[in-house]
């Protein structure tokens, strides 16, 4: 059994794929926790899996031993739809919420998930920042750029 976190959960769209792609090859799952601040995306987090998600992850101190983690987190501060604020908007500094979770806890692996702009945000500053991060804790990492559309 893989026990998972889903942080920045939304609607739950990154738990639905991962339990999927876990069921399809035969691993039984289940989500210790999840967190998301947005009320509506909540609500329907709620219909989607009959659970309640704790709210901002600031304030989440305690979580069950768990083997992986999933995080889509804020994208809007490394978008190019956006102002591109990254460490300097709140919600671009939360990938240290990451950090400080994966620090405290060592799962097995980690997938998170934001948009493309990441990769070039302050001419890929900010992405190595958070490579660094990851590998300072001990990780490897791999990435890859996806076309939302395939």
């Amino acid at each position: 059994m893989i026990k998972y976190v889903d942080l920045f959960a939304g609607v739950g769209g990154i738990r639905l794929g991962a339990s999927q792609a876990l069921a399809k090859v035969g691993i039984d799952s289940r989500c210790v926790l999840s967190s998301e601040i947005d009320e509506k995306a909540c609500e329907t987090y709620k219909l989607n899996f009959g659970e309640q998600p704790q709210g901002d992850v600031r304030e989440i101190t305690e979580i069950e031993p768990f083997d992986f983690l999933l995080a889509g987190f804020p994208c809007q501060p490394f978008s190019y739809a956006g102002k591109r604020r990254g460490f300097g908007d709140t919600r671009g500094t939360l990938f240290f919420e990451i950090e400080r979770i994966l620090g405290r806890y060592c799962p097995k692996a980690f997938l998170l998930e934001n948009v493309r702009g990441l990769k070039t945000h302050d001419n890929g500053r900010t992405f190595d920042t958070i490579m660094q991060k990851l590998h300072d804790l001990g990780y490897g990492t791999a990435e890859l750029i996806l076309n939302s559309s395939d």
